[in-house]
């Protein structure tokens, strides 16, 4: 059976530490791309718990990363960021600081500003009450809070 593994135990050791030394990773992915390169659950533990030890794996600065990532280039709100952290396994403790590190201020001047951005795009539509329920479908599919959603939109020059 072990010659079903794509690589030996020292080899995907290796690989695995110049993954998650390039970049973030959470244990979720590395236990996924074990399972691929065909490795048995206690061997997967052992690399895990090698990688963890050795601070390549960590769930809290993953998901800082990824928090800080994504609200800042990509501009999710915190329910569709909390979603995918969510689909990664990541602890709710881990999801719940990472979300704290988001700037309030900078939240909200960021969601006014994908709200002006969405009302200029739609320029064309000449019913506000349209207008206003694309923005405001726009502004829920990036993962923000409909309370802020409704108070950045009425904010907006419709």
């Amino acid at each position: 059976m072990k010659s079903e593994c794509k690589y030996s135990f020292l080899e995907a050791k290796a690989k695995l530490e110049a993954l998650c030394a390039y970049q973030e990773r959470c244990q979720f992915e590395i236990d996924q791309k074990l399972i691929l390169w065909g490795f048995f659950l206690e061997e997967r533990q052992q690399l895990i718990a090698d990688l963890i030890s050795n601070r390549f794996l960590d769930e809290e600065r993953f998901a800082s990363a990824y928090v800080s990532g994504k609200f800042r280039i990509k501009k999710w709100g915190r329910i569709k960021i909390k979603s995918y952290l969510a689909q990664k396994h990541i602890s709710n403790y881990s999801i719940q600081k990472a979300l704290k590190e988001i700037d309030g201020d900078e939240y909200w001047q960021t969601l006014v500003q994908l709200a002006n951005k969405k009302a200029q795009e739609l320029v064309l539509v000449k019913n506000s009450w349209d207008k206003q329920s694309k923005i405001m479908r726009y502004l829920q599919s990036k993962g923000y809070e409909s309370d802020l959603i409704r108070d950045a939109v009425e904010n907006t020059s419709i």
